[in-house]
């Protein structure tokens, strides 16, 4: 029904045009015969390009919003606990010549680590300094770093000594402490590659010794107390410090790398292991940082520090120091630079190692 009705008003349409003497043609059409652009036309392209103006803003706007957040927003951990209070606060003290005046004998620093820590060694060095014999978190220190070097500084014999061996790596460029005696190259645990997602450059069957900095002067159960470099960490509250020796302290322990779940050990990243045989038999003295920018020509002048040193070397789960990686990088401070193996600093000699070793078996001590 609705088709008829529009046919017979097209009709009559048709007839009034003809009465009229003309048949009126569309506008646009009528425009288009005279050169001009039509009208709806002209509407149409207003209305892009107001569209096309108003996306241009936009985007405009987003990338410069956008550009302002990426340049100026601080890191995910500032944002969340303000600026790092232990930022530069490492002292200037740079490495010196460990002896002045040959004569004399006159020691330009003070005693130095990493020292012969077998039962029974003395070094040569007199010195006043007295070790921290107890647990550091009985004295008032908290640990404020991690990190680990290639082999061990320390030397412990029958433990980590020059009898000890390793897989071959001739891809590190850090100089190689000692090593444990515990690689078998037919052994699957030492010899099985492992996936690390954490650790950097990070070997199957080789020595590493790590290190727990303490210290009196750190931010202490806060999101800073771990810091990199950890120096920034054990000087980081002012006027603290009074005693280095007493109000700085380093754990040490020893391990060879397995990949074996069997030697898995929760929680590295807080501090040495004591359990069994862990941290059972510590050696006790005050020494120096370590590193291999010193040597026994060039010494370290952070010194006197204490050093709880484990003097046995132990089989962990690659699994475990991965854990302690994945730990470190969700730190509030950057430690990234901590994730792979420093250097070893050769033994200390004789005459720049302490003559106040002190002995612990306690293996609830530690």
């Amino acid at each position: 029904m609705s088709t008829n009705v529009d046919e017979g008003l097209q009709a009559d349409s048709a007839v009034m045009a003809a009465e009229q003497g003309s048949v009126q043609k569309p506008a646009a059409a009528s425009d288009a015969a005279n050169g001009e652009v039509p009208q709806s036309m002209k509407l149409g392209i207003v209305f892009l390009s107001v569209c096309c103006f108003g996306l241009l803003i936009s985007t405009i706007y987003l990338a410069v919003d956008r550009n302002n957040i990426t340049n100026s927003a601080p890191s995910s951990a500032s944002t969340e606990f303000g600026a790092n209070p232990c930022a530069g606060k490492k002292p200037d003290l740079p490495n010196v010549a460990c002896v002045i005046d040959e004569v004399e004998m006159t020691y330009a620093t003070g005693e130095q680590a990493a020292a012969n820590v077998t039962k029974g060694y003395v070094g040569l060095r007199n010195t006043t300094a007295v070790p921290i014999t107890v647990p550091y978190r009985q004295v008032g220190l908290c640990p404020v770093n991690v990190h680990w070097h290639l082999g061990a500084e320390h030397y412990s014999a029958g433990e980590f000594d020059e009898n000890g061996s390793g897989p071959s790596d001739e891809d590190h460029e850090e100089r190689e402490g000692f090593q444990c005696s515990y690689y078998d190259e037919n052994d699957e645990k030492f010899t099985t590659p492992f996936e690390w997602k954490h650790c950097i450059g990070m070997q199957v069957g080789q020595t590493y010794e790590v290190h727990w900095p303490h210290s009196a002067a750190g931010m202490c159960n806060t999101p800073w107390q771990y810091q990199t470099p950890f120096y920034d960490g054990v000087f980081c509250q002012d006027g603290i410090l009074t005693d280095t020796a007493q109000q700085i302290g380093v754990q040490a322990q020893v391990f060879t790398i397995v990949n074996d779940e069997t030697y898995y050990k929760p929680d590295l990243f807080r501090g040495m292991i004591v359990e069994g045989d862990f941290g059972a038999d510590l050696a006790m003295y005050t020494g120096s940082t370590t590193g291999t920018s010193r040597d026994n020509e060039i010494c370290s002048q952070f010194a006197p520090i204490t050093w709880q040193v484990d003097r046995k070397c132990h089989l962990i789960s690659a699994s475990s120091f991965d854990d302690m990686c994945a730990a470190m990088k969700a730190q509030a401070d950057d430690m990234d630079d901590d994730l792979h193996a420093h250097g070893s600093r050769e033994l200390v000699a004789d005459e720049h190692a302490a003559n106040n070793q002190a002995n612990r078996k306690n293996r609830r001590q530690a």
